[in-house]
């Protein structure tokens, strides 16, 4: 009867005592991407600015509406923070990915990903799926192989093909002084894409660009990249930070909508062939 009577009362206790030493219960999932007010955005997305900023977890969907379509799903989910400083916005992008995919070539594909809001606050947003015609969204793009450029690694065969051996390169011709007019005619001749100025052709100075679109095909350069951004490679895949500024019209405790794409050029994905998201609110904190 002894055990019987007192049996209940210590097992209660035992469980009290595990959920203190258990600590405080985590918070519950954020249900919006919550833009917390910071007096400077970190620009590294290792900087401590980010430990309290709220977690949103975005769900990915396959991009299987438009050709070329993403028919089998890789990149399930991606955990999203945000911080405002009143004139800007940085996101915190990070998503598992077992392989770095950050070198360019035929058959290779990058790690990338975007952040995309639509232009102006309105209540009836456009689309997710890059908007519609005459109601435009804005796209922020950060690529894995501009960031291994921007991070130094050099734009050359041997650097893109460790094994190559290079017989003869018009760039490196022995008989062309370095410098010289005569080899400045011979890149521009066997590099057409740089002759005339393509965006794409790179060296480039920042791994992020701007883009607009009106719609699935419709995708463009915005007239400048305002956005300015960067990425590290994690133990379970990449943490890219991406800062552009506060949408027009964005005041303390008001929402817009936002989406989040990813690309793994492990499993082939390039251009339309993404994980995406759905539209999410987006509320900058009072």
């Amino acid at each position: 009867m002894h055990v019987q009577r007192f049996a209940f009362p210590t097992l209660l206790g035992l469980l009290v005592l595990v959920a203190a030493c258990a600590g405080p219960s985590a918070p519950p999932p954020s249900t919006e991407v919550v833009a917390a007010h910071r007096a400077q955005l970190p620009s590294d997305p290792g900087d401590a600015a980010w430990r309290d900023a709220p977690v949103f977890t975005a769900t990915l969907i396959p991009q299987d509406m438009v050709e070329p379509r993403l028919l089998e799903p890789s990149t399930d989910k991606m955990q999203v923070r945000a911080l405002s400083d009143g004139t800007s916005v940085a996101f915190r992008l990070d998503w598992t990915d077992a392989t770095e995919d950050a070198l360019p070539g035929l058959a290779r594909f990058s790690d990338a990903c975007a952040v995309q809001l639509p232009v102006g606050m309105q209540a009836d947003v456009p689309a997710p799926q890059m908007g519609e015609p005459q109601r435009p969204v804005e796209i922020v793009y950060w690529r894995a192989y501009w960031q291994s450029m921007v991070d130094g690694r050099e734009d050359s065969i041997t650097a893109l093909f460790p094994n190559a051996t290079v017989d003869h390169y018009p760039f490196e011709a022995a008989s062309l002084q370095a410098g010289s007019e005569a080899q400045h005619e011979m890149a521009q001749r066997y590099a057409p894409a740089r002759a005339l100025g393509n965006e794409m052709a790179g060296p480039r100075k920042q791994p992020v660009q701007d883009l607009i679109a009106e719609g699935p095909g419709t995708i463009r350069p915005a007239p400048e990249t305002r956005s300015v951004g960067g990425g590290k490679r994690t133990d379970q895949g990449w943490s890219v930070v991406l800062s552009r500024p506060l949408p027009k019209g964005l005041e303390p405790g008001s929402r817009t909508q936002v989406a989040f794409a990813v690309w793994q050029g492990e499993h082939r994905e390039v251009g339309a062939r993404k994980m995406r998201s759905v539209w999410v609110p987006l509320l900058r904190q009072k």
